[in-house]
């Protein structure tokens, strides 16, 4: 049952919000509160929606119990009843799933980082292979992915590449992708058949704003270097390449990918404010011990999460014990959606299941 109290609390604090953000507050106020508005409205347009139903189907049951009611009547109260119960069952469920604690970062963009792990060259494809498939993922949902680092592999592929990923709730539904992501094929550059292991590992970063993050300029060491490149008429000739400590930190990152410095410099610290972010959202979570068992797998990146066995057309993510047969499609990114959709409702049967224990 829903407590009508948290729903009463919601619907307040949400007319809140309309009247601080009518107010004229100050920039950094408004940012907040639009923020919130954002993330608040499809779950107070649920109870609205949840409240009415509820309001008509005691109005139909009315009907059907007052013995005055004629027979039309009665026959239209008692089919619209019967709809008006599933109505309110279906609301019921998307309410009480809206009303579970919320990650403050679901609305925000990301930083996706890809990184050959153990295999050698075809490490290297591989992570070439998932980035795509994230890529393509991204473009079916609309979202926009842009380059902020790369290191090519010997033989194609990545050794590392870094992007920014901008949209609707981009972290929400990319966050349970971080981890040792493992393949099983016949390389490319494997002449006897064999088939072998490698892996990738996936970092996703919730993208953090000026109000989330705060860097003092003092606390930057810049340094600039020329970048590395192939070579020809695109060599560099200036040090345009951007490397930026942040010294409380120590966290640091290096851009090299635009000739210009003043734009690898603007990317460098867009990075280095997600790291930061990220750093301070995992030591909150662990003072909370609880909050973390929860999560879908224990989210620690050295933690083997995914399969993609290419002789079977299988992936199987052993967090939830999903195996699906559409190898192609899920590399083609559009059938990446069913195994996301699948971790975020386990996620939140997990989080419901708690919440009546």
């Amino acid at each position: 049952m829903l407590a009508r109290n948290k729903l009463d609390t919601l619907l307040d604090r949400f007319a809140e919000i309309e009247h601080g953000m009518s107010a004229n507050p100050d920039p950094t106020t408004y940012v907040k509160l639009s923020r919130e508005y954002a993330s608040l409205e499809p779950l107070v347009l649920k109870v609205r929606a949840l409240i009415k139903a509820e309001n008509e189907l005691k109005d139909a049951e009315a009907i059907l119990a007052d013995p005055a009611s004629d027979a039309d009547m009665r026959e239209l109260a008692e089919a619209e009843r019967d709809d008006l119960r599933d109505q309110v069952e279906t609301l019921v469920q998307d309410v009480r799933i809206g009303l579970l604690p919320k990650d403050e970062a679901d609305s925000n963009d990301a930083i996706l980082e890809v990184r050959a792990g153990t295999g050698g060259d075809e490490a290297a494809l591989f992570a070439g292979d998932l980035f795509r498939m994230y890529q393509r993922f991204a473009e079916l949902q609309g979202w926009k992915v842009e380059m902020l680092s790369a290191s090519e592999g010997e033989v194609g592929g990545f050794k590392e590449i870094i992007a920014s990923v901008s949209g609707d709730n981009v972290f929400a539904k990319l966050k349970f992708e971080s981890g040792v992501h493992r393949v099983q094929r016949v390389p490319a550059t494997e002449s006897g058949g064999r088939i072998h292991t490698s892996a990738a590992t996936v970092a996703v970063l919730p993208q953090a704003e000026d109000v989330d993050v705060d860097i003092q300029e003092s606390d930057l060491r810049i340094d600039t270097f020329r970048a590395s490149g192939a070579g020809g008429q695109h060599v560099n000739t200036t040090d345009s390449a951007v490397r930026i400590t942040h010294i409380p930190t120590g966290v640091v990152v290096a851009v090299q990918d635009e000739r210009s410095q003043h734009k690898n410099k603007a990317r460098a610290m867009q990075l280095l404010r997600a790291r930061i972010y990220d750093a301070e959202r995992e030591k909150a979570a662990s003072e909370r011990t609880e909050a973390r068992r929860l999560q879908v797998g224990s989210g620690d990146r050295s933690e083997r999460i995914r399969t993609y066995n290419f002789p079977q057309g299988r992936v199987t993510d052993h967090r939830i014990g999903l195996t699906l047969y559409k190898l192609e499609q899920i590399m083609a990114g559009e059938g990446l959606a069913e195994v996301i959709d699948a971790l975020i409702l386990d996620h939140q049967t997990s989080l419901l299941a708690a919440q009546e224990s």
